[in-house]
């Protein structure tokens, strides 16, 4: 099981939401692929506004403040 972890440098944020998924790799086994939305035009007109952006599956399941409950059900469907 592959995450998408949408993010950019400097977006506190993203660094909670890394620190959440991290957290929630303890209990459930995924794979996070981080993308710098920077570095891709599309992507970044898409979700810079709602940067970080957790998806799985091309399902958005969380963004913005993001909390380990809503990540966690999404990853046990």
């Amino acid at each position: 099981m592959i995450v998408h972890f949408y993010t950019r440098p400097g977006c506190h944020l993203c660094d909670d939401a890394r620190l959440m998924l991290k957290l929630v790799r303890e209990d459930v086994a995924f794979d996070i692929k981080e993308v710098n939305i920077e570095e891709d035009d599309t992507l970044h007109e898409k979700y810079m506004l709602m940067i970080p952006v957790i998806e799985l599956e091309g399902k958005i399941i969380q963004y913005g403040q993001v909390d380990y409950a809503t990540i966690l059900e999404a990853l046990l469907r």
